[in-house]
């Protein structure tokens, strides 16, 4: 597609034309400028920021095709050399944009929606198919109204098969992703509490998903969901079913043994044997069964395509290195949709002063080599590599395409046999191979060794619940995130890292050395330092960092450093006490505070704030909404004197959603971010951020009356199976949870604590579960609540989290 063809999309008008170029990646984020040549930037609008702002900065860098909505936000004259063209919506031009290309692309296109395990499905079905179709499939999990058009970009003349996601959150979405993919074929998952909120019923939500099925030939689904079979009846869409207890189905499935099952159909009948006895991984399985049948092959082939199904690692993982590196760990598959992924998530990290790529052979069917190659070192050129190490027998074939400071190594014993792994020092490192060249042991290699208890942070998550947070606000309300204490365990660097992409206005910590940890780790927002004395005032300034001033023998310690030191200006931020008795000053010491303001110019107030003591309990409503007043009448007063506007926070995570009225000009927000939200009034809304795992070390037979654990606390009157596992209060799991008051989830049951807990390990029940050495074990996280962890030991989910040791290594990832 060329720009000037966008004149024939009816909805599309070109503002400004300047020279005909071929479209050949869409931009939708100014932040990810992999690619420039024949890149065209959307400038989408949302509710709290407008990306026409940043089409300068795009322009800078290179890009010359735009589409935008709002043509009085843009003078074009500023831009003589690009092109225009304007949309109604920017998104929904962008969605005509992908149809348009879908529609010169006749291949066979399978869609799948659902609550759960789109992608896992998506990804198995690639690997059962890829050596009889060339195929085209969604990125990670790009299923939404940007992220479908997006997929369907990558379509091109040499692919027979298409398989893509489409999921939504609301009521009217699902017509626009129906229109762009056209699919022949759909698969309906399942249907569970995912995006709940947005639809009235589940009956609504259903029919909403049945709206990507519209034209299609057959809907794989399972009919023993009597909600997913009576609206698919209602709607009389063509169906091909399975089902283990609905007799009428397409597809009749009896369980054998463990892992073999026969499919009975009208006319003929086979057995599968299945990779695992999971509940979740057999029914993801047999969806993908049930479309080979449907494609028409054969018992034996599908039965071969089974055995090919590996684990799929449907996540970047951001990890702890040794010699102070960080690795990104992408070792599933190598195409270039998920390698421009994986940069895009190189480029958002700043931790370490240097960025290299260790990259394998691409898996790209269908295409000339030679342009596959040309545009992976493209795209590797853009990012600004310290060091690029190119394995595989083809990628060293274009060796002339690629930046100088490409080494090429023809596998990965060769690559681990000649370089130094010491070598790696102070980088952020990505490991991005196909699964058939093994980085798997290029990551053994660089990674820090841990003791097989880690704590997981989805980075998804966390930015979900900002923008839960952020969508409770008024578009110029700022935002504060507070990352203090280890970001609530969850690893500062990071998660301050994840919150500087995502345009936080400012973060908080508590003490000054969490702050230059974090400007020497690549932070460079405005952070404001909660604790200080005079012993931190070079840092302070140093490293542009705003302190909190709460008394008057801080206020003046401040001013004669500065004075002495000949410092023209510092911000800072006042804290005003209005019930929490903790820092602060006085509300009576209003006129004298101002008084020494203007005694020392050099101090400039940028912020007046104070702590709500109770909003996440409605028993002192009355307290809050008195603390809300006397801050307002202080403020007021306070800028009439001082002469000048001040931003005014008071909201934590709690005031946020419950006093809407007291945003004023920024929130704080601390534990609400990582999931817990304080009323417990929105709990649904938030996602679970960290999960605590670990694995089982030994399990051991124990007769009756035996003992377990120190002081022989553990009693048992029956013979029962006991397991150890890899974590103790040196960890953070508080000795409160011994003795049966914890439990943790292995195989998706629930063992106690028995006896308890020791320093490095403790010992659990595993009374009716099946378990082996090695196993998973989680004490926390999405499936076993860090609420229900409080609760049972009278404490609250701060200190659970704030518990987690610095010695239980941090893994961080995005889906």
């Amino acid at each position: 597609m060329v720009f000037s063809e966008l004149s024939k999309i009816s909805s599309l008008t070109i503002v400004q034309f300047v020279a005909d170029q071929q479209i050949t990646h869409l931009l939708t984020d100014s932040r990810k400028l992999i690619l420039t040549k024949g890149a065209m930037f959307f400038a989408i609008s949302g509710e709290r920021n407008n990306a026409h702002k940043y089409i300068s900065k795009v322009y800078a860098a290179g890009i010359r095709l735009f589409m935008i909505d709002d043509l009085q936000s843009v003078n074009l004259s500023d831009f003589p050399e690009a092109n225009f063209v304007l949309a109604q919506n920017t998104i929904t031009g962008l969605q005509a944009i992908a149809k348009a290309h879908r529609d010169v692309y006749q291949l066979d296109l399978l869609a799948i929606t659902g609550s759960n395990a789109k992608t896992t499905i998506k990804e198995y079905l690639s690997q059962m198919l890829d050596q009889d179709f060339v195929i085209v499939k969604s990125p990670k999990s790009y299923n939404s109204q940007i992220g479908v058009p997006l997929s369907v970009w990558q379509i091109n003349e040499s692919h027979q098969l298409g398989i893509f996601e489409a999921g939504i959150s609301k009521v009217g979405e699902m017509s626009h992703l129906q229109m762009i993919l056209s699919p022949k074929f759909g698969l309906f998952t399942n249907i569970g509490s995912a995006h709940d909120e947005g639809f009235e019923d589940i009956s609504q939500k259903i029919n909403e998903k049945l709206k990507l099925f519209t034209g299609c030939e057959k809907v794989i689904y399972r009919s023993d969901d009597e909600r997913l079979k009576n609206s698919f009846n209602e709607t009389q869409i063509p169906t091909f079913s399975w089902s283990f207890t609905d007799n009428f189905s397409d597809i009749k499935v009896q369980k054998l043994t463990e892992r073999t099952y026969r499919l009975q159909l009208q006319t003929f009948d086979f057995e599968v044997v299945l990779p695992s006895n999971d509940l979740a991984t057999i029914e993801n399985i047999l969806h993908c069964v049930a479309f080979m049948v449907l494609l028409g092959f054969n018992a034996k082939q599908i039965n071969a395509a089974i055995r090919k199904v590996k684990n799929i690692a449907m996540r970047l993982e951001l990890k702890q290195g040794q010699h102070n590196c960080y690795l990104i760990d992408d070792t599933y598959n190598n195409d270039l949709g998920g390698l421009q992924v994986a940069l895009e998530f190189l480029g958002q990290q700043h931790m370490r002063p240097n960025r290299s790529v260790i990259v394998s052979d691409l898996v790209q069917a269908g295409l000339q080599k030679e342009l596959v190659y040309q545009e992976m070192a493209e795209m590797l050129s853009r990012c600004s590599l310290y060091q690029i190490y190119a394995i595989g027998t083809e990628i060293g074939k274009f060796k002339n395409f690629f930046p100088s400071q490409t080494k090429f190594f023809s596998n990965v014993s060769t690559f681990l046999n000649e370089i130094d792994i010491n070598h790696f020092k102070d980088e952020i490192i990505l490991v991005k191979g196909a699964r058939t060249f093994e980085f798997e042991k290029i990551v053994s290699k660089l990674q820090q060794k841990n003791h097989g208890t880690v704590l997981e942070i989805n980075l998804e998550a966390l930015a979900h619940n900002l923008n839960y947070y952020k969508s409770k606000l008024k578009p110029q309300t700022k935002l504060m995130a507070m990352v203090k204490a280890f970001a609530y365990g969850s690893g500062s660097f990071e998660v301050a890292q994840m919150l500087q992409y995502q345009g936080v206005d400012y973060l908080g910590v508590a003490y000054t050395n969490e702050a230059v940890d974090l400007r020497n780790n690549g932070i460079q927002m405005p952070i404001m330092v909660m604790n200080t004395s005079a012993d931190n005032f070079n840092d302070l300034v140093n490293y542009k960092l705003e302190p909190e001033i709460f008394s008057f023998e801080i206020l003046k310690e401040l001013a004669i450093y500065l004075t002495d030191n000949n410092i023209p200006e510092i911000k800072v931020h006042i804290d005003i006490d209005t019930g929490m008795r903790r820092l602060g000053f006085e509300l009576s010491d209003l006129e004298t505070l101002v008084s020494a303001l203007k005694l020392y110019p050099q101090i400039k107030v940028v912020s007046l704030f104070s702590h709500l003591v109770g909003a996440d309990e409605e028993v002192h409503n009355d307290f809050t909404l008195q603390q809300i007043s006397n801050f307002k009448e202080f403020a007021l007063k306070f800028e009439q004197l001082y002469g000048q506007k001040v931003v005014k926070h008071i909201c934590n995570s709690a005031g946020v959603v419950a006093f809407p009225e007291a945003h004023f000009d920024m929130v704080r927000l601390g534990v609400g971010l990582y999931g817990v939200e304080a009323t417990q009034k929105e709990q649904s809304q938030l996602r679970a951020v960290s999960t605590l795992k670990t694995v089982i070390a030994q399990i051991k037979e124990i007769s009756s009356g035996e003992s377990v654990g120190y002081g022989r606390r553990g009693r048992t009157d029956v013979s029962k199976k006991i397991a150890t596992i890899n974590i103790g209060y040196a960890d953070g799991y508080s000795r409160a949870f011994s003795r049966g008051v914890g439990k943790v989830l292995i195989n998706g049951k629930l063992a106690p604590i028995i006896g308890n807990i020791c320093m490095d390990m403790c010992m659990i029940d595993l009374d009716g579960i099946d378990a082996k050495v090695g196993d998973e074990v989680e004490l926390f996280g999405e499936d076993l609540s860090i609420l229900d962890l409080a609760n049972a030991i009278n404490t609250i989910p701060y200190e659970i989290l704030t518990s987690v040791s610095e010695r239980v290594k941090r893994v961080f990832y995005v889906e």
